[in-house]
């Protein structure tokens, strides 16, 4: 089940990037960022009421909650970087790049979550390394 929820969030950061482009015309990428950020808050607390997940608030630990403030401040960092990003540069260029953030994470899940390296991690993230390079050179 988990695959199909992260091909979702494939399809829907690839449907973003484009609605962005789009959006950004005319418009500052830090504004655009807290229009899309705002969007972003009203669905995730709908969402959040819809389902009942309020009554977890309490029970979330200290530890965790640190871990998701500084989750939430890389995500507007990137945030704000990708849309100056895509406001500056064709999107057919900067989305590659956006996307080398999966060598990156392999990386870090390797390091700071001590998951297993394996040959074909290795040759997986080389290759959308080498991709990507191809991409915007």
């Amino acid at each position: 089940m988990w695959a199909i929820f992260a091909l979702f969030s494939a399809i829907f950061a690839a449907i973003t990037s484009i609605l962005a482009k789009i959006g950004l015309e005319n418009v500052n990428s830090n504004l655009a960022v807290a229009i899309r950020t705002i969007v972003v808050l009203v669905l995730a607390w709908a969402i959040v009421f819809v389902s009942g997940a309020q009554a977890g608030i309490g029970s979330i630990s200290r530890r965790s909650l640190v871990f998701l403030i500084l989750s939430g401040i890389a995500t507007g960092l990137s945030w704000l970087c990708y849309y100056r990003a895509l406001q500056m540069g064709p999107a057919s260029r900067v989305i590659p790049i956006d996307k080398t953030s999966v060598v990156f994470g392999m990386i870090l899940a390797f390091v700071i979550l001590q998951e297993t390296i394996t040959v074909k991690a290795i040759i997986g993230g080389s290759l959308i390394a080498i991709g990507t390079f191809f991409l915007i050179f």
